[in-house]
Protein backbone atom coordinates (compact mmCIF):
# COMPACT_ATOMS: atom_id res chain seq x y z
CA UNK A 1 0.00 0.00 0.00
CA UNK A 2 1.35 3.45 -0.89
CA UNK A 3 3.05 5.13 2.04
CA UNK A 4 3.30 1.90 4.03
CA UNK A 5 6.96 2.59 4.79
CA UNK A 6 6.21 5.89 6.50
CA UNK A 7 6.18 5.65 10.29
CA UNK A 8 3.08 6.89 12.13
CA UNK A 9 3.70 9.23 15.03
CA UNK A 10 1.84 9.14 18.32
CA UNK A 11 -1.01 11.20 16.86
CA UNK A 12 -1.48 8.83 13.95
CA UNK A 13 -0.04 11.17 11.31
CA UNK A 14 2.78 10.08 9.02
CA UNK A 15 6.16 11.16 10.36
CA UNK A 16 8.88 12.55 8.16
CA UNK A 17 10.84 9.69 6.50
CA UNK A 18 14.33 9.14 7.90
CA UNK A 19 17.60 8.16 6.27
CA UNK A 20 17.13 4.72 7.84
CA UNK A 21 13.82 4.31 5.98
CA UNK A 22 15.51 4.89 2.63
CA UNK A 23 18.29 2.45 3.56
CA UNK A 24 15.74 -0.21 4.53
CA UNK A 25 13.85 0.24 1.25
CA UNK A 26 16.96 -0.45 -0.88
CA UNK A 27 18.70 -2.88 1.49
CA UNK A 28 21.84 -0.79 1.95
CA UNK A 29 23.62 0.71 4.94
CA UNK A 30 22.77 4.24 6.00
CA UNK A 31 26.38 5.19 5.28
CA UNK A 32 26.02 4.12 1.63
CA UNK A 33 22.71 5.91 1.27
CA UNK A 34 24.21 9.04 2.82
CA UNK A 35 27.03 9.00 0.25
CA UNK A 36 24.50 8.95 -2.58
CA UNK A 37 22.30 11.68 -1.14
CA UNK A 38 25.32 13.90 -0.50
CA UNK A 39 26.58 13.20 -4.04
CA UNK A 40 29.89 11.84 -2.74
CA UNK A 41 31.95 9.66 -5.15
CA UNK A 42 31.98 5.90 -4.46
CA UNK A 43 28.61 4.21 -5.05
CA UNK A 44 27.93 2.83 -8.53
CA UNK A 45 25.52 4.55 -10.89
CA UNK A 46 23.04 1.67 -10.46
CA UNK A 47 23.14 2.09 -6.68
CA UNK A 48 22.68 5.83 -7.02
CA UNK A 49 19.59 5.41 -9.14
CA UNK A 50 18.07 2.89 -6.70
CA UNK A 51 18.66 5.19 -3.73
CA UNK A 52 17.34 8.30 -5.47
CA UNK A 53 14.24 6.40 -6.65
CA UNK A 54 13.54 5.12 -3.12
CA UNK A 55 14.05 8.58 -1.60
CA UNK A 56 11.61 10.08 -4.11
CA UNK A 57 8.99 7.38 -3.45
CA UNK A 58 9.23 7.87 0.31
CA UNK A 59 9.24 11.66 0.06
CA UNK A 60 12.57 11.79 1.93
CA UNK A 61 14.15 15.22 2.37
CA UNK A 62 17.50 15.69 4.05
CA UNK A 63 17.47 17.49 7.41
CA UNK A 64 19.60 20.43 6.33
CA UNK A 65 19.99 21.85 9.83
CA UNK A 66 21.16 18.53 11.27
CA UNK A 67 23.61 18.10 8.41
CA UNK A 68 25.06 21.55 8.87
CA UNK A 69 25.34 21.09 12.61
CA UNK A 70 27.15 17.81 12.10
CA UNK A 71 29.69 19.67 9.98
CA UNK A 72 29.71 22.58 12.46
CA UNK A 73 28.42 24.86 9.70
CA UNK A 74 25.30 27.00 9.75
CA UNK A 75 25.72 28.57 6.27
CA UNK A 76 24.10 31.65 7.75
CA UNK A 77 25.28 35.20 7.11
CA UNK A 78 24.25 37.66 9.81
CA UNK A 79 23.12 41.09 8.62
CA UNK A 80 22.80 44.14 10.86
CA UNK A 81 20.25 46.60 9.44
CA UNK A 82 18.82 49.95 10.47
CA UNK A 83 15.07 49.36 10.54
CA UNK A 84 14.38 53.01 9.64
CA UNK A 85 16.49 53.04 6.45
CA UNK A 86 14.65 52.27 3.22
CA UNK A 87 18.03 51.97 1.48
CA UNK A 88 19.02 49.26 3.95
CA UNK A 89 15.79 47.47 3.08
CA UNK A 90 16.83 47.47 -0.58
CA UNK A 91 20.26 46.20 0.40
CA UNK A 92 18.72 43.33 2.38
CA UNK A 93 16.58 42.27 -0.58
CA UNK A 94 19.67 42.17 -2.81
CA UNK A 95 21.68 40.38 -0.11
CA UNK A 96 19.02 37.66 0.08
CA UNK A 97 19.22 37.12 -3.66
CA UNK A 98 23.03 36.99 -3.71
CA UNK A 99 23.21 34.64 -0.72
CA UNK A 100 20.55 32.22 -1.89
CA UNK A 101 22.26 31.83 -5.26
CA UNK A 102 25.23 30.21 -3.51
CA UNK A 103 23.39 28.25 -0.85
CA UNK A 104 23.56 30.63 2.11
CA UNK A 105 20.77 32.04 4.27
CA UNK A 106 20.51 35.40 6.01
CA UNK A 107 19.75 36.14 9.64
CA UNK A 108 18.66 39.74 10.23
CA UNK A 109 19.19 41.74 13.39
CA UNK A 110 17.85 45.27 13.59
CA UNK A 111 18.97 48.54 15.02
CA UNK A 112 16.16 50.68 16.39
CA UNK A 113 15.91 53.75 18.57
CA UNK A 114 16.07 51.49 21.63
CA UNK A 115 18.28 48.67 20.28
CA UNK A 116 21.89 49.58 19.67
CA UNK A 117 24.51 48.21 17.32
CA UNK A 118 26.20 46.05 19.95
CA UNK A 119 22.93 44.29 20.83
CA UNK A 120 22.20 43.66 17.16
CA UNK A 121 25.63 42.10 16.65
CA UNK A 122 25.45 39.93 19.77
CA UNK A 123 22.13 38.54 18.54
CA UNK A 124 23.71 37.50 15.25
CA UNK A 125 26.55 35.75 17.05
CA UNK A 126 24.04 33.91 19.25
CA UNK A 127 22.41 32.55 16.09
CA UNK A 128 25.75 31.00 15.05
CA UNK A 129 26.16 33.19 11.98
CA UNK A 130 29.39 32.30 10.21
CA UNK A 131 30.08 35.82 8.97
CA UNK A 132 28.61 39.26 9.62
CA UNK A 133 27.58 41.84 7.04
CA UNK A 134 27.15 45.15 8.84
CA UNK A 135 25.24 47.88 7.00
CA UNK A 136 26.59 51.33 7.86
CA UNK A 137 28.24 50.34 11.17
CA UNK A 138 29.13 53.21 13.51
CA UNK A 139 31.24 51.30 16.06
CA UNK A 140 34.89 52.34 16.41
CA UNK A 141 37.28 50.71 13.97
CA UNK A 142 39.05 48.92 16.84
CA UNK A 143 35.74 47.33 17.89
CA UNK A 144 35.05 46.10 14.36
CA UNK A 145 38.57 44.72 14.02
CA UNK A 146 38.19 42.82 17.30
CA UNK A 147 34.87 41.42 16.08
CA UNK A 148 36.52 40.32 12.84
CA UNK A 149 38.89 38.16 14.88
CA UNK A 150 35.84 36.16 16.05
CA UNK A 151 34.02 35.86 12.71
CA UNK A 152 34.63 37.38 9.28
CA UNK A 153 33.13 40.87 9.11
CA UNK A 154 32.15 42.85 6.02
CA UNK A 155 31.42 46.54 6.63
CA UNK A 156 29.10 47.94 3.96
CA UNK A 157 28.94 51.64 3.17
CA UNK A 158 31.64 52.83 5.53
CA UNK A 159 35.32 53.56 5.02
CA UNK A 160 37.62 52.07 7.68
CA UNK A 161 41.17 53.39 7.76
CA UNK A 162 43.88 50.71 7.70
CA UNK A 163 41.13 48.11 7.77
CA UNK A 164 41.95 44.55 8.75
CA UNK A 165 38.46 43.52 7.70
CA UNK A 166 36.57 43.60 4.41
CA UNK A 167 34.89 46.83 3.31
CA UNK A 168 32.40 47.38 0.50
CA UNK A 169 31.37 50.99 -0.05
CA UNK A 170 30.74 53.69 -2.58
CA UNK A 171 33.06 56.68 -3.03
CA UNK A 172 31.12 59.13 -0.86
CA UNK A 173 33.47 62.07 -1.33
CA UNK A 174 33.19 61.73 -5.09
CA UNK A 175 29.41 61.43 -4.87
CA UNK A 176 29.03 64.73 -3.00
CA UNK A 177 31.59 66.28 -5.34
CA UNK A 178 29.33 65.39 -8.28
CA UNK A 179 26.44 67.12 -6.51
CA UNK A 180 28.39 70.36 -5.98
CA UNK A 181 29.65 70.27 -9.58
CA UNK A 182 26.07 69.94 -10.81
CA UNK A 183 24.81 72.82 -8.71
CA UNK A 184 27.70 75.10 -9.70
CA UNK A 185 27.07 74.32 -13.37
CA UNK A 186 23.48 75.45 -12.85
CA UNK A 187 24.77 78.77 -11.45
CA UNK A 188 24.54 78.20 -7.68
CA UNK A 189 27.09 79.67 -5.29
CA UNK A 190 25.21 79.76 -1.96
CA UNK A 191 25.26 76.02 -1.36
CA UNK A 192 24.67 74.71 2.18
CA UNK A 193 25.40 71.20 3.37
CA UNK A 194 23.28 69.57 6.09
CA UNK A 195 25.57 66.85 7.40
CA UNK A 196 24.94 63.44 8.95
CA UNK A 197 26.56 63.87 12.35
CA UNK A 198 29.78 62.37 13.71
CA UNK A 199 30.03 59.07 11.81
CA UNK A 200 32.67 58.17 9.23
CA UNK A 201 30.19 58.25 6.35
CA UNK A 202 29.07 61.73 7.37
CA UNK A 203 32.70 62.81 7.66
CA UNK A 204 33.48 61.64 4.13
CA UNK A 205 30.46 63.37 2.64
CA UNK A 206 31.20 66.56 4.55
CA UNK A 207 34.80 66.47 3.32
CA UNK A 208 33.57 65.90 -0.24
CA UNK A 209 31.38 69.02 0.01
CA UNK A 210 34.18 71.21 1.39
CA UNK A 211 36.73 70.02 -1.17
CA UNK A 212 34.33 70.54 -4.08
CA UNK A 213 33.42 74.04 -2.93
CA UNK A 214 37.11 74.93 -2.67
CA UNK A 215 37.76 73.43 -6.09
CA UNK A 216 35.23 75.88 -7.52
CA UNK A 217 36.70 78.83 -5.61
CA UNK A 218 33.71 79.03 -3.26
CA UNK A 219 35.60 78.87 0.04
CA UNK A 220 33.72 81.90 1.37
CA UNK A 221 30.38 80.20 0.72
CA UNK A 222 31.14 76.98 2.64
CA UNK A 223 28.44 76.45 5.25
CA UNK A 224 27.70 73.23 7.13
CA UNK A 225 24.67 72.71 9.37
CA UNK A 226 24.69 69.87 11.87
CA UNK A 227 22.19 67.11 11.25
CA UNK A 228 21.82 63.35 11.17
CA UNK A 229 20.27 60.66 8.98
CA UNK A 230 16.60 61.35 9.86
CA UNK A 231 13.74 63.38 8.41
CA UNK A 232 13.58 65.26 11.71
CA UNK A 233 17.13 66.51 11.19
CA UNK A 234 16.11 67.89 7.81
CA UNK A 235 13.11 69.64 9.35
CA UNK A 236 15.32 71.26 12.01
CA UNK A 237 17.86 72.40 9.41
CA UNK A 238 15.16 73.88 7.19
CA UNK A 239 13.61 75.79 10.11
CA UNK A 240 17.06 77.16 10.98
CA UNK A 241 17.56 78.38 7.41
CA UNK A 242 14.12 79.99 7.38
CA UNK A 243 14.66 81.72 10.72
CA UNK A 244 18.00 83.10 9.50
CA UNK A 245 16.23 85.06 6.76
CA UNK A 246 17.03 84.62 3.07
CA UNK A 247 17.69 80.90 2.51
CA UNK A 248 20.55 79.72 0.29
CA UNK A 249 19.84 78.88 -3.33
CA UNK A 250 20.79 75.22 -2.86
CA UNK A 251 21.00 72.63 -0.09
CA UNK A 252 22.88 69.33 -0.14
CA UNK A 253 21.55 66.87 2.46
CA UNK A 254 23.43 63.95 4.02
CA UNK A 255 20.88 61.46 2.72
CA UNK A 256 17.44 61.24 1.12
CA UNK A 257 15.59 61.03 4.42
CA UNK A 258 17.14 64.27 5.62
CA UNK A 259 16.43 65.87 2.23
CA UNK A 260 12.76 64.90 2.40
CA UNK A 261 12.52 66.54 5.84
CA UNK A 262 13.95 69.72 4.31
CA UNK A 263 11.63 69.51 1.31
CA UNK A 264 8.44 69.17 3.32
CA UNK A 265 9.39 71.97 5.73
CA UNK A 266 10.31 74.39 2.96
CA UNK A 267 7.09 73.54 1.15
CA UNK A 268 5.08 74.17 4.29
CA UNK A 269 6.68 77.63 4.54
CA UNK A 270 5.84 78.48 0.93
CA UNK A 271 9.43 78.09 -0.34
CA UNK A 272 9.16 76.31 -3.69
CA UNK A 273 11.68 73.62 -4.64
CA UNK A 274 13.49 74.04 -7.01
CA UNK A 275 12.21 77.53 -7.92
CA UNK A 276 13.55 79.17 -4.75
CA UNK A 277 15.85 76.47 -3.38
CA UNK A 278 17.41 73.51 -5.18
CA UNK A 279 17.73 70.36 -3.08
CA UNK A 280 19.82 67.19 -3.38
CA UNK A 281 19.88 64.01 -1.29
CA UNK A 282 22.03 60.90 -1.25
CA UNK A 283 21.31 57.12 -1.54
CA UNK A 284 18.54 57.02 -4.19
CA UNK A 285 16.25 55.17 -1.82
CA UNK A 286 12.67 54.22 -2.66
CA UNK A 287 11.18 57.42 -1.23
CA UNK A 288 13.39 59.65 -3.38
CA UNK A 289 11.98 58.00 -6.51
CA UNK A 290 8.34 58.65 -5.61
CA UNK A 291 6.61 61.10 -7.92
CA UNK A 292 5.67 63.39 -5.04
CA UNK A 293 9.36 63.91 -4.19
CA UNK A 294 11.28 63.09 -7.42
CA UNK A 295 14.46 64.02 -5.60
CA UNK A 296 17.78 64.72 -7.29
CA UNK A 297 20.16 62.41 -5.46
CA UNK A 298 23.27 60.26 -5.65
CA UNK A 299 22.68 56.64 -6.55
CA UNK A 300 24.42 53.70 -4.95
CA UNK A 301 23.69 50.32 -6.51
CA UNK A 302 22.18 48.15 -3.77
CA UNK A 303 22.60 45.12 -6.03
CA UNK A 304 26.32 45.71 -6.58
CA UNK A 305 27.03 46.50 -2.93
CA UNK A 306 25.19 43.34 -1.85
CA UNK A 307 26.86 41.10 -4.40
CA UNK A 308 30.35 42.24 -3.41
CA UNK A 309 29.52 41.92 0.30
CA UNK A 310 28.28 38.34 -0.01
CA UNK A 311 31.21 37.42 -2.24
CA UNK A 312 33.66 38.83 0.30
CA UNK A 313 32.09 36.85 3.16
CA UNK A 314 31.99 33.59 1.23
CA UNK A 315 35.59 33.98 0.06
CA UNK A 316 36.61 34.14 3.70
CA UNK A 317 34.44 31.17 4.72
CA UNK A 318 34.77 28.77 1.80
CA UNK A 319 38.05 29.69 0.15
CA UNK A 320 40.20 30.68 3.11
CA UNK A 321 41.06 34.19 2.00
CA UNK A 322 42.75 36.03 4.89
CA UNK A 323 43.93 39.26 3.26
CA UNK A 324 41.38 42.06 3.84
CA UNK A 325 39.85 43.67 0.80
CA UNK A 326 38.22 47.04 0.15
CA UNK A 327 35.82 47.41 -2.78
CA UNK A 328 34.98 51.02 -3.67
CA UNK A 329 32.14 51.47 -6.15
CA UNK A 330 31.56 54.67 -8.14
CA UNK A 331 28.36 56.57 -7.25
CA UNK A 332 26.36 58.42 -9.89
CA UNK A 333 24.39 61.63 -9.83
CA UNK A 334 20.69 61.19 -10.67
CA UNK A 335 19.20 64.51 -11.75
CA UNK A 336 15.46 64.77 -11.16
CA UNK A 337 13.13 67.71 -10.54
CA UNK A 338 14.44 69.24 -7.30
CA UNK A 339 17.36 71.09 -8.88
CA UNK A 340 17.30 74.01 -11.31
CA UNK A 341 19.13 77.26 -12.00
CA UNK A 342 18.81 79.80 -9.15
CA UNK A 343 16.06 82.41 -9.49
CA UNK A 344 18.44 85.20 -8.51
CA UNK A 345 21.99 86.04 -9.66
CA UNK A 346 24.87 84.72 -7.51
CA UNK A 347 25.53 87.01 -4.55
CA UNK A 348 22.18 88.82 -4.75
CA UNK A 349 20.43 88.57 -1.37
CA UNK A 350 17.08 90.15 -2.05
Amino acid sequence: MAGSDARPDSAGASARPRLEDVAARVGLSTASVSLVLRDVPGPSERTRQRVLKAAAELGYRADRNASLLARRRSRQLGVMVDIHSSFHAELVESLHTAAEEIGYDLVLSTQTRTRDENTAVETLLAFRCEALILLGPTAPAATLKALDRKVPVVAVGRRIADASLDVVRSADEDGIGQVVDHLVELGHREIVHVDGGKGVIATDRRRGYRNAMRRHGLDAHIRVLSGDRTEAAGERAARHLLEAGQPPTAVVAFNDRCAIGILTTLGGAGIAVPDRVSLVGYDDDALSRMTCFDLTTVGQSAEDLARHAVTAAVERLDHGRTTPREVVLPPRLLVRTTTAAPDRPPGEVS
